[in-house]
């Protein structure tokens, strides 16, 4: 018996759900690129789908995400008849949870190898192999923002010895201006690649003489099969701001 037809209009789930049960999905956004070479129907953005193109393919589910997706366009598609499902994610528990009610609940599977071995690389993390210290996390720049309360990447973090500065703070996502970032008494700071593309040469710079950890968002922001490797990709990427922190000379007096 085939299974139920599904639009992802999230990437972390797309990969989660096309990983797990190949042929299932139907349709996906355009940000959608894991796994490589997916085999779905293109149907807009997480933050603009196209609702007309989504109900055509007819699908028994559309999963969605309350921070991804936009509640004007999950209404479009309920009030077009279809049953969609949408997550919350804002710790890691929280990530195992969901991804159990798309897949299992929500798709008729199995809890896939991938997911318990994701539970396994996260129930006892080994001990951080460089120092703890307070991180500012920027998002984006221009203007900047940076995590704040309640993120699913600020929890990952603290799981690693990483507390967040600003994870205190009333909004989730604050605009933070740089001179008070650099004021803020953190010993590092976590430039993610996504979703503003923090580089080598864009990011570090705007903060002198403190480390910078360059990491690949996917493993900080994505709920799928990365969790199987993040804890292992994230802490290497401290590792290495830990070790050049060693070699970093300290910034010029004012």
């Amino acid at each position: 018996m085939p299974g139920p037809r599904v639009v992802s209009l999230v990437p972390s789930l797309t990969e989660a759900v096309a990983v797990s049960a190949p042929g299932l999905l139907v349709g996906a956004t355009d940000w959608c690129v894991r796994p490589a070479g997916l085999d779905a129907v293109r149907i807009g953005g997480t933050k603009n789908p196209d609702v007309a193109a989504i109900a055509a393919l007819r699908p028994d589910l559309v999963i969605a995400n309350e921070e991804e997706n936009r509640a004007p366009d999950l209404a479009a598609l309920r009030a077009a008849g279809l049953s969609v499902l949408v997550t919350e994610v804002r710790t890691l528990e929280q990530a195992f949870t969901e991804l159990e009610r798309v897949l299992v609940a929500g798709c008729g599977l199995a809890v896939p190898r991938w997911l318990d071995d994701a539970r396994r690389a996260w129930e006892a993390p080994e001990p951080p192999p460089y120092e703890r210290r307070a991180a500012v996390v920027p998002v984006w720049r221009r203007p900047w923002m940076v995590l704040g309360r309640d993120t699913f990447a600020g929890d990952l973090l603290a799981r690693l010895g990483v507390a967040n500065v600003y994870g205190a703070h009333p909004e989730r996502y604050p605009r933070i201006p740089l001179d008070e970032l650099r004021a803020s008494g953190a010993g590092l700071v976590v430039l993610p690649d996504e979703p503003y593309r923090f580089t080598a040469d864009d990011g570090p710079e705007a903060f002198p003489g403190l480390p910078a950890a360059l990491v690949d968002g996917r493993y900080l922001t994505w709920y799928g099969p990365s969790l199987v490797r993040a804890p292992e990709m994230l802490r290497a990427a401290l590792r290495r701001a830990d070790r050049a922190r060693c070699t970093t000379p300290p910034p010029p007096r004012p």
